[in-house]
């Protein structure tokens, strides 16, 4: 045997953006061996360029962390047939107010490789278009634009701290700041 052989996956929860798993597998060697596994239906997410060159940002309250944190706008699917860019012109409009026909992917990440699935397609969105937020019941988010270096500046101090948003920016930056 040469490969990793899944022998069984066991919902042991279903939630209402994530399931968990118990995956029970054959190593290489044979051994019997359990991992978790958190299957995730994915997600997009958007850079919103505005006009003079800045980006928009959400400043949003994070359960996980029990904290606000400042991310680039994003969300999970409708369904794992959503395309990703329908899906971060929506999360664009429902957290800046702002909407774009001008998306472009600027990349890809999985952001927990070890133990879940969740896929996330970040998009550019440039020559935004005003209008006004539609946010879910249970979002409170204020937007807020930055230049790309005092975005930076924030990612080495620490204070963005979120995966998506960290790739995001600095693949922006590596991409299209001179």
């Amino acid at each position: 045997m040469d490969k990793f052989e899944r022998l069984d996956r066991e919902l042991v929860h279903k939630g209402h953006i994530i399931s968990l798993y118990k995956d029970t597998l054959r190593t290489p060697e044979g051994k019997i061996v359990e991992f978790d596994y958190i299957g995730h239906q994915g997600a997009a997410a958007v850079v919103p360029v505005t006009a003079d060159g800045k980006l928009l940002m959400v400043r949003q309250y994070r359960n996980a962390l029990d904290r606000e944190t400042l991310e680039i706008p994003a969300g999970g699917l409708d369904g794992p047939d959503e395309p990703t860019m329908k899906a971060a012109a929506r999360e664009l409009k429902e957290e800046t107010g702002f909407f774009s026909d001008d998306l472009e992917l600027l990349l890809t990440i999985r952001t927990t490789v070890a133990f879940c699935n969740e896929k996330i397609d970040i998009y550019v969105a440039r020559n935004l278009v005003p209008g006004t937020q539609d946010l879910d019941e249970d979002e409170f988010i204020e937007s807020e634009a930055y230049t790309v270096d005092e975005l930076c500046e924030k990612i080495y101090a620490g204070e963005i701290q979120d995966s998506k948003t960290v790739a995001a920016i600095l693949a922006y930056k590596n991409k299209y700041v001179q």
